[in-house]
C-alpha cells in the first residue's frame, strides 16, 4: 500500500537527530515530574509524620495516595490519549502536578495533604504513562530502546534532584523549622519543572501516529521525515496506515486484547508492570532515610545517603540507555531480576545481624539499585510502550500503567507496617522471592522486541501461537 503526501512538503532524506533529542527531551520532563513526586515524599514523610501525628498505616497512606491517584489517571490518560491526542494530555497532566505541589506545600491538615496528593496522583498517572508512549511512537525503531530510556532517565534525574532538594532544605535550619516549614519547601519546588513541562510540551508535535488514525497524512509525514529522512518516512506511513487499516475492521475494542496472541501481550504488560514494583524499589525511593536511620545512622546522615542512591539512579539509567538497544529488553530483565535476588537476600540477612551494619545495608541498597536501574527501571517502561497496536495502545497502555500503580499503591502502603511488624529481614526476603518469580517469568513469556518497528511487533503478537514458548521474535 502507497500513502501519498503533499508534494509541497520539504525534501529529507536523513531525519534530524537533533530534532528526536530535543523532542523527547521535553516529553521526558514528565519522567522527571514522576521521579520527583516520588522521592520528595522520602524527605518529607518524617517531618509530616511529627507535624500530624501519623502512625504507621496514615504515614503509609499519605505515601501511597500518589499510586492511587496514578491508577485512575492512568486510565483517563489511556482513553484521552486515544481520543484527543497525547500531546493534550501531556498537557492535562503538567497542570495537575502543579496544582498538586501547591497543595501540598499550603496543607494545613491530613486531609488537605491527601486530597492534594490525589491530584498529584493523577497527574503522575497522566505522565507516566503518556510521556513513554509518545516517545515510542515519535522515535526511529534502530534507537527506540534509548529514547524511551530518557523517559526512565526523566524518572531518576527527578529523585536524585528531589533528593539534593531535600538534603539541602534538611540542613539549612532547625529540625523545629523543618517540622514546620522544611517539608512545605520540598513539595513547593516542585511547582518549578511542572511549569517548565507545561511551557515546554507547546514546542513538540502530536504523535504522527496519532495523526495518521485522524486522517491528517500529510502532517504525520512531514514529523516522520524530521525523524527519519524521506525514503525511511514514506515506508513507515505505509506500514502505519496498513495496520490502522487492520484495526480499523475490529473497530479496535478493548476486546481486541483478549483475543489470541494479543492477550499474551496483555499478560506480559501486566505482569512486568506489577513485578516491576516487587523488586522494591519503590520501598527504597519512598523510605530510604527511614531504612538507613533503622540501620543506625543519624537522621541528617540517612537524608544525605539517599543522595548516593540518585546519583547511583543517573549514571546508571543512562548505562541502561547505551545498552538496551545492543543487548536487548529481555537479556537485561533476566540478569536484572537474578541480581537483585541477591542482593535483596544479602540485605535482609544484613537485618538478621545482632548488630545491623548501616554501611552494609547501604552497601546492598546501593548495588540493589544498579540492577534495578540496568533493567527493570527503564526496561519495563520500553517492553510496555512497544507491544501494543496503535489504535489502542493508549488504554492497553492504561491497563498495564494501572497494574504498575496498583503494585506501587500496594509497597507503599505495607512496606512501613511490614518493616514495623516483621522487620527488614522477612520484608527484603519476600521482595528478593518475587525477583525470583520475575526471571522465571520473563524466561517462559517475553520475546526479544530490539529493532522492531512497532508494526512489526504488532504482527508477531498478531500470529503469536499460544501453544509455543515465546523466546525471540
Amino acid at each position: 500500500m502507497t500513502v501519498s503526501v503533499s508534494s509541497g512538503t520539504v525534501a529529507n532524506k536523513t531525519g534530524s537527530t537533533l530534532f528526536v533529542s530535543l523532542v523527547t527531551s521535553i516529553a521526558a520532563i514528565g519522567g522527571f515530574l514522576f521521579g520527583y513526586d516520588q522521592g520528595v515524599i522520602s524527605g518529607a514523610i518524617g517531618f509530616l509524620q511529627t507535624q500530624f501525628h501519623m502512625n504507621s498505616s496514615l504515614m503509609g497512606f499519605v505515601s501511597a495516595c500518589i499510586p492511587l491517584g496514578a491508577m485512575l489517571g492512568v486510565l483517563v490518560a489511556g482513553f484521552l490519549s486515544d481520543r484527543i491526542g497525547r500531546k493534550p494530555v501531556l498537557l492535562l497532566g503538567a497542570i495537575l502536578f502543579i496544582v498538586s505541589s501547591l497543595g501540598c506545600s499550603f496543607a494545613t491538615s491530613v486531609g488537605f495533604l491527601i486530597v492534594s496528593r490525589l491530584i498529584g496522583g493523577l497527574g503522575i498517572g497522566v505522565a507516566s504513562m503518556v510521556s513513554p508512549m509518545y516517545i515510542s511512537e515519535i522515535s526511529p525503531a534502530r534507537i527506540r530502546g534509548r529514547l524511551v530510556g530518557t523517559n526512565q532517565l526523566g524518572v531518576v534525574l527527578g529523585i536524585f534532584i528531589v533528593y539534593i532538594v531535600n538534603a539541602v532544605i534538611a540542613n539549612v535550619h532547625t529540625q523545629t523549622w523543618d517540622q514546620l516549614f522544611g517539608w512545605r519547601w520540598m513539595f513547593g519546588v516542585g511547582v518549578v519543572p511542572g511549569l517548565l513541562f507545561f511551557i515546554l510540551l507547546f514546542l513538540v508535535p502530536e504523535s504522527p501516529r496519532f495523526l495518521v488514525k485522524q486522517g491528517r497524512t500529510d502532517s504525520a509525514f512531514q514529523i516522520l521525515q524530521r525523524i527519519n529522512g524521506q525514503e525511511i518516512a514514506q515506508v513507515e506511513l505505509s506500514d502505519i496506515a496498513i495496520a490502522l487499516k487492520e484495526e480499523r475492521a475490529s473497530q479496535g475494542l478493548l476486546s481486541e486484547l483478549f483475543k489470541r496472541g494479543i492477550r499474551i501481550a496483555l499478560l506480559v504488560a501486566v505482569v512486568l508492570a506489577v513485578m516491576q514494583q516487587f523488586t522494591g524499589t519503590s520501598a527504597v525511593a519512598y523510605y530510604a532515610p527511614i531504612i538507613f536511620k533503622d540501620s543506625g545512622a543519624g537522621a541528617n546522615a540517612a537524608m544525605i545517603e539517599t543522595v548516593f542512591i540518585g546519583a547511583l539512579k543517573v549514571i546508571f539509567t543512562i548505562v541502561l540507555m547505551m545498552l538496551i538497544d545492543r543487548v536487548g529488553r529481555r537479556t537485561l530483565l533476566l540478569v536484572g531480576s537474578a541480581a537483585m535476588a541477591v542482593f535483596l537476600i544479602a540485605l535482609g540477612i544484613s537485618f538478621e545481624m545482632a548488630h545491623v551494619n548501616a554501611g552494609l545495608v547501604l552497601a546492598f541498597i546501593l548495588l540493589h539499585t544498579v540492577a534495578f536501574e540496568l533493567s527493570w527501571g527503564g526496561g519495563v517502561w520500553i517492553v510496555i510502550s512497544e507491544i501494543f497496536p496503535t489504535r489502542i495502545r493508549g488504554r492497553a497502555m492504561a491497563i498495564g500503567s494501572f497494574a504498575l500503580w496498583g503494585a506501587i499503591y500496594l509497597v507503599t502502603q505495607f512496606f512501613p507496617i511490614m518493616m514495623n511488624h516483621f522487620g527488614g529481614s522477612i520484608t527484603f526476603w519476600v521482595f528478593a522471592l518475587m525477583c525470583i518469580i520475575m526471571f522465571l517469568f520473563t524466561l517462559r513469556f517475553l520475546p526479544e522486541t530490539k529493532g522492531k518497528t512497532l508494526e512489526e511487533i504488532q504482527t508477531h503478537w498478531n500470529a503469536y501461537d499460544e501453544e509455543a514458548t515465546v523466546s525471540h521474535l
